[in-house]
């Protein structure tokens, strides 16, 4: 698979832009807040409906405009493949795929995968349990059609237990029966959750471990482990066990929306003891993997999105990521950077072609 083109139209600081790319590797080069970032994300939302950086559409469009039309022509299978994402002020998002609207986004989310490595990666390692489960949830709903309507499920049943909760911290009397029937609604699809990201996690780990150790010439010691309340103890036992808790905190404690994913390097937590370029290291062997394993259930390449990627990296690393990406089993590439001179010899030395853009401020032209 691959994006032939793309036009933008009011989209971020692009009041026009057509732009034409090759199916191997393409670069946006440019001075920082020249929009070579919003090239990316305008990708982001033809493959997966919504934007990288922030998730409020409005948002995206131009200062002074009224909506924004983004459209791109994919090679999928041998198929051309037309998607159309349009925004308009104040109305719902619509979305086509050869001229057809879909009657649900999430019917859209893995036909065209895509994987995406920024600088706004950290929060992955640095923020929350809920950036972890948000990055493992996007690698399986790109490949599991059901997994994603299985999560929206769950969620719906967590907001009633927790309206409940509200309401007895309110009126001091609940019945127990309409308890009974959320906890069962819970457990029934929490459980589907659980073993779709156990089994996905025993396919995915020896995948990032093949991709950090090549990164870093094997000399550091990481580790990833799933981490869920699940493994040790039935569901119903901890929605039970938790009761009394769950009605003074007006909310559930327990259950598969605690999942998180435990990073470490020398068995220490990576977040206090990894080096910029480790946690680095560690982010881009994280998402080289998700390609893998996308690749692996798709049958067909991802698109690979680069943003700003060189910081922090060092050279030896820097160079053996674009080797691998470059001469490995990756399709088309799409990379930003401030430098025009750094990609043209990096590629260059790894004897690669790769065709370039100039980015200054909104417009892109063929360098």
């Amino acid at each position: 698979m691959w994006l032939k083109n793309i036009t933008l139209l009011n989209f971020k600081n692009y009041a026009d832009a057509s732009i034409s790319f090759s199916k191997t590797v393409n670069a946006f080069v440019g001075n920082n807040g020249a929009g070579k970032t919003n090239l990316l994300d305008a990708i982001h939302y033809l493959c997966l409906c919504k934007g990288y950086f922030n998730p409020i559409d409005s948002q995206q469009i131009k200062t002074a405009e009224d909506l924004f039309l983004i459209q791109g022509d994919f090679d999928r299978k041998e198929k051309n493949e037309k998607i159309t994402c349009g925004v308009k002020r104040n109305q719902k998002k619509q979305f086509k795929r050869n001229k057809k609207e879909y009657d649900k986004l999430a019917d859209h989310i893995g036909l065209f995968p895509l994987v995406m490595i920024s600088p706004y990666d950290t929060n992955i390692i640095t923020d929350g349990s809920e950036e972890r489960r948000r990055f493992m949830d996007n690698v399986i709903s790109q490949t599991d059609t059901h997994y994603l309507d299985e999560l929206i499920l769950y969620n719906r049943h967590l907001l009633n237990r927790n309206a409940l909760f509200k309401q007895i911290g309110i009126t001091r009397s609940y019945d127990p029966t309409l308890l009974e029937i959320y906890n069962e609604q819970l457990v029934q699809s929490g459980l589907k959750i659980f073993a779709k990201r156990k089994q996905f996690m025993l396919d995915f780990i020896p995948l990032f471990d093949k991709y950090y150790q090549f990164l870093t010439d094997d000399n550091e010691q990481v580790s990833l482990q799933y981490q869920s309340q699940l493994s040790d103890t039935p569901f119903e036992q901890l929605l039970a066990q938790s009761i009394e808790k769950d009605k003074i905190l007006e909310r559930t404690t327990t259950g598969i929306h605690k999942d998180d994913l435990i990073f470490t390097i020398t068995e220490m937590p990576l977040k206090k003891f990894g080096s910029q370029g480790q946690q680095k290291s560690f982010l881009i062997a994280l998402k080289l993997a998700q390609y893998a394993y996308l690749q692996k259930h798709k049958g067909f390449k991802p698109l690979l999105l680069l943003d700003d990627i060189f910081d922090k990296l060092d050279d030896n690393r820097m160079h053996k990521l674009m080797e691998m990406v470059s001469h490995q089993d990756f399709g088309q590439i799409f990379i930003t950077d401030t430098g025009r001179e750094r990609v043209l010899a990096l590629f260059n030395k790894i004897n690669v072609p790769v065709t370039l853009f100039e980015v200054n401020n909104g417009s892109v032209n063929h360098a």
